[in-house]
């Protein structure tokens, strides 16, 4: 039911309440503290955009518009352009300016609830995706070989000579697992860096992840025996020995920030052949486990939980095309292998 009365909060005010109520979600597990904090940021990006002091009721649709617009061609300080950029001259990825979008649209949703706004703008809303921009980012999954260059060159730290560095400066092991299970398990870079020692477990010899994902919920990932055996070797012999319970620690004892890893990832990519070499983010590795493990023909579902989602229609905005895939496809095609009747 609307509220009786509408009350006429500034853009500031309401951004400030909405966001507190987001944050409060997050002490039930209704949201993931990374996940509210998310909203905050696109919140505030809207509070800036629309003007602090402009009144959330006064925004019309056109206006809408002209933030989305807006925040479109704001340049995305993450990425610098170049191999795995987004293109646009700078500007927001198409993925950064859908979740924009849901963030402002949660917003205003909520403030017609709330009796913050008379009507919810969002429905007269008329830019469409293209036109947020008209960005087109390109193919974020690694190639099978680009993937298998990275791998290899994270496999290669365990055995890496010595830097220069004293021993117990050196993180090379710990590069290396942070490569590895990005590129073959596609964690979250969230569910990454809050990962425990006491996460990971051996269950009739298989080493086990167990990864706490969005929402509360947990899932049991089967670490490939590569992985476990550099995990193993860093756990061994490469991690700081400090009492800090967080797997994926700094030199110092530190538990590594979400913004620490793709400083990791860009290291470990300059030790891979230049022919072999492209940039990627976190969750572009997460998108390369998901196109190289369904190209493959794995169980959709079996896809699903080791991605951590609830719904299998989700897995296709993790789904990204390869070269030459379908003419692989044609060529192993099952129904032609073998002879009729052997």
């Amino acid at each position: 039911m609307r509220p009786a009365e509408l009350e006429r909060l500034t853009v500031a005010e309401a951004a400030d309440r909405y966001v507190e109520l987001v944050r409060a979600r997050t002490s039930t597990g209704a949201l993931s503290p990374s996940t509210a904090e998310v909203y905050a940021r696109d919140v505030a990006t809207l509070v800036a955009l629309a003007g602090e002091r402009a009144v959330l009721d006064d925004l019309t649709g056109e206006d809408v518009d002209a933030i989305l617009l807006a925040f479109a061609r704001k340049p995305d300080g993450r990425r610098s352009g170049g191999a795995g950029g987004t293109g646009g001259e700078g500007g927001q990825s198409a993925s950064s300016q859908a979740r924009f979008r849901r963030s402002v649209s949660a917003l205003f949703k909520h403030a017609a609830l709330a009796g913050w706004v008379q009507v919810n703008p969002m429905t007269t809303s008329t830019v469409t995706a293209k036109q947020r921009g008209g960005l087109r980012p390109e193919r974020r999954a690694l190639t099978r070989e680009q993937a298998q260059g990275l791998i290899g060159a994270a496999r290669a730290l365990e055995e890496a000579p010595a830097s220069g560095k004293r021993r117990d400066q050196r993180t090379e092991l710990r590069d290396a697992v942070i490569v590895l299970l990005l590129a073959t398990v596609g964690p979250r870079v969230s569910e990454l860096v809050r990962a425990n020692v006491e996460d990971f477990f051996t269950n009739d010899g298989v080493r086990y992840w167990r990864i706490f994902g969005k929402g509360g919920r947990t899932r049991d990932v089967p670490l490939p025996d590569d992985v476990a055996e550099v995990l193993q070797a860093y756990l061994a012999r490469g991690r700081p020995g400090v009492q800090d319970k967080a797997l994926l620690l700094s030199w110092r004892g530190r538990r590594l920030a979400r913004g620490d890893v793709q400083a990791v990832i860009d290291r470990v990519l300059r030790r891979v052949d230049p022919e072999q070499r492209r940039s990627v983010t976190p969750h572009g590795l997460r998108h390369t486990t998901a196109t190289h493990l369904l190209a493959d023909a794995v169980d959709m579902d079996a896809v699903r939980r080791v991605l951590g989602h609830s719904d299998l229609s989700t897995l296709g905005r993790y789904r990204d095309d390869l070269p030459g895939e379908l003419e692989v496809a044609m060529r192993a095609h099952p129904l032609l292998r073998g002879k009729p009747g052997s």
